[in-house]
């Protein structure tokens, strides 16, 4: 046995030895090791002097990721298959000389050292560092369920020791992360890099042919023009002004520092719980995944307690119940309902849940209808508004392709007219064919009988005159989709017999709505459900969605430390899957159940660390917890086309062909998938 122990050795050390040099001057750039070591040719010597030594799974020294464990001290059996073998290769280094002419005297020192040292590791003498939260727990009795926990556990300080070794190299040759993220996208297997970067693409939900688009209908606020936080700094301090002022609130609220917004706090995609004033994050199949009352966050024993055992409410009771935040003007709603909560309770004040949301809620439109931060931001556009340098370079190639083009916001004539006066020049409305404002969507998609009135540009004032056509440089508020179309091609279905049936007028009535019923009209806008849901649903428009947030989580899953815990995500569920398949099919023991809550405990930790990365405490707009979130869901389902920003068309030709990638629905679809992904890369 022990011959053939030693055989196996050589053989591993033969094979290993190949690799030794990369590897060793990896290991060297590690700061642990260059700690004394200031040169990069001194780094490369230092890493010569090292190809003698043995190195056993080298783990990298990060003072906030790495813990001290005891060893367990579990060896691999010696059946393993050729496919654990190559995974124990990648992660177990034996080094030989420079050479690689070792003589059989030494391979036999080495080779008892190493049988030593497996003595003290199996004695537990001996401290091994591990990444934070790698260390794997073992079975009590399961000695082949141990072995895939320890392969698997070397997997993981792999995977975190190439994060961390990209970090520092890129630290050492004097790469920024912004550099680094870019030289991701930069990568030979994307098909569209020479479009741009990820973060400035349009994605595609379904297919998408521009050149049969003849009419693109465009919204104002978050899709012409983006804010900045200002705006919602704003909104939340005037929506408290008013909480204390006419709701009575106590006014030590407005002296306190934590009374303010957190942008950091915030996303869309939440809903308010009427019943109790918290803040919620749901899944695409409506249970919640995570939940916030205050300024903690619900235990999942008191979610289940509140949600019926189940996370989750009937569809009367989530109507009844849950206030959506979809759009970006509602973020500081949010944050203004947790503060306020806190801030009772801080102070040990009783207070009604419903009682405190209705307030609050109630604050927040008064802060929006009174105009007042409309005024603020037409007379200080430069403070508000982000830089929108390829808004009109989109606009006029549409324009020139021969496209219709219709703005349609619900915002008044004199905000917008700041606005596109701001980027667009005195003469905006000359790009557009039509133009409406205080359009009142979604009602706008829904009314039979509302017509359009003109509106003075000189004076703002609203003319109650009759509209049959549009005229160019004109502008329009109210009116509704039955309307537009009349007014768009109405003259070409003006009848003079007066004695044609009721059955032939509203023929024609429905005809003229047809123009619009089509795909070949495209609306852009950012809010779902008062811009997109009802164009996609009842009149089959294209549909696309301005997304801000999409650039700003590319860029953090980007990064080393993102694509580490998402990679050890994936480790953790498949290794729950392995286990449970060497176990079988048979009873479960309790030391089974053990095993399996540790490694699930382990992976809520993980799935917890990507939402400190996404610097908020929901994770991703797009991912509640672990499952998509209801917002990803409905713009799945409602959004043909989403981008982070509207200048990101300017990459693409008015007559561009957009291919969504193949949608995988069910488990059984996405292994192909995965397996082609691979850690390596």
């Amino acid at each position: 046995m022990a011959e053939m122990c030693i055989v196996s050795k050589i053989i591993m050390f033969i094979l290993l030895s190949s690799s030794s040099l990369s590897f060793v001057r990896s290991f060297a750039t590690n700061p642990r090791t260059l700690s004394s070591i200031s040169s990069l040719s001194s780094k490369l010597a230092f890493a010569q002097s090292l190809e003698n030594k043995r190195i056993i799974n080298p783990l990298f020294n990060q003072n906030t990721n790495i813990l001290k464990y005891r060893s367990s001290g579990s060896s691999s059996s010696s059946g393993s298959s050729s496919n654990e073998f190559e995974s124990f290769k990648k992660s177990v280094v034996i080094r030989s000389d420079d050479d690689q002419e070792i003589n059989k005297e030494k391979e036999e020192e080495v080779i008892k050292e190493e049988e030593k040292e497996e003595e003290v590791i199996k004695e537990g003498d001996i401290d091994v560092e591990f990444f934070e939260n790698t260390k794997l727990p073992r079975h009590a009795n399961n000695k082949k369920c141990n072995d895939i926990l320890s392969r698997t556990e070397m997997l993981l300080q792999t995977i975190h020791n190439d994060a961390l070794l990209k970090i520092e190299q890129d630290k050492i040759n004097g790469i920024e992360e912004q550099q680094h993220q870019q030289r991701h996208f930069d990568n030979n297997h994307d098909p569209e890099k020479l479009i741009g970067p990820n973060n400035e693409r349009v994605y595609a939900n379904s297919y998408v042919d521009l050149g049969r688009v003849d009419t693109i209908g465009f919204d104002y606020d978050y899709t012409l023009v983006t804010y900045t936080e200002k705006l919602l700094e704003l909104i939340y301090d005037m929506a408290l002004e008013l909480l204390v002022m006419q709701y009575q609130y106590p006014k030590e609220m407005l002296s306190d520092d934590k009374m303010k917004f957190d942008s950091r706090f915030s996303i869309r995609g939440l809903a308010i719980d009427r019943e109790n004033g918290w803040i919620c994050h749901l899944t695409y199949t409506h249970k919640v995944g995570v939940a916030w009352e205050g300024r903690y966050k619900v235990s999942r024993d008191k979610l289940m307690e509140e949600y019926s055992g189940k996370r989750s409410l009937s569809p009367s009771e989530r109507q009844k119940r849950l206030r959506p935040i979809n759009d970006l003007f509602s973020l500081p709603v949010s944050c203004l309902m947790c503060d306020v909560i806190q801030w009772l309770k801080d102070n040990n004040i009783p207070y009604c849940s419903r009682s405190a949301v209705t307030d609050v809620l109630g604050s927040i439109d008064k802060a929006h209808s009174s105009g007042d931060f409309h005024r603020l931001v037409s007379i200080h556009p430069e403070i508000y508004f982000e830089p929108q340098p390829y808004l009109k370079e989109v606009i006029e190639n549409f324009k020139h392709s021969g496209k219709r083009l219709i703005f349609a916001s619900n915002s008044p004539f004199w905000y917008v007219d700041a606005g596109m006066k701001y980027f667009l020049g005195d003469d905006w409305r000359n790009l557009w064919d039509v133009i409406i404002v205080s359009a009142g969507k979604p009602a706008f998609y829904t009314e039979i009988s509302r017509p359009f009135r003109e509106v003075s540009t000189r004076t703002g004032r609203v003319k109650f005159k009759q509209i049959n056509k549009f005229e160019p440089g004109e502008v329009y508020t109210g009116g509704c989709l039955r309307e537009l179309a009349h007014c768009l091609y109405g003259d070409e279905y003006e009848d003079n017999n007066d004695d044609e049936g009721d059955f032939e007028k509203n023929l024609k009535d429905m005809q003229k709505d047809e123009f619009l019923k089509s795909p070949n009209v495209l609306y852009i806008g950012d809010s779902l459900f008062a811009d997109l849901v009802e164009a996609k649903r009842i009149f089959g428009w294209t549909t696309a969605t301005v997304t801000p947030e999409i650039g700003s989580e590319i860029e953090i899953q980007s990064s080393a430390n993102y694509l580490a815990a998402s990679k050890t995500i994936h480790v953790v569920i498949d290794l729950l899957r392995s286990i449970q398949a060497e176990l079988g099919a048979s009873t479960r023991s309790t030391d089974d159940a053990i095993i399996l809550d540790k490694l699930e405990r382990m992976l809520s930790i993980w799935r917890d660390e990507q939402s400190r990365l996404l610097g908020n405490p929901f994770g991703s707009i797009f991912r509640a917890r672990h499952q998509p979130s209801l917002f990803a869901h409905c713009i799945r389902r409602y959004c043909d086309l989403y981008m982070s920003d509207i200048g990101c068309l300017r990459h693409y030709s008015p007559q561009h062909r957009f291919y969504p990638d193949e949608s995988r629905l069910l488990s059984h679809e996405i292994n192909l998938s995965s397996s082609e992904c691979g850690w390596d890369n």
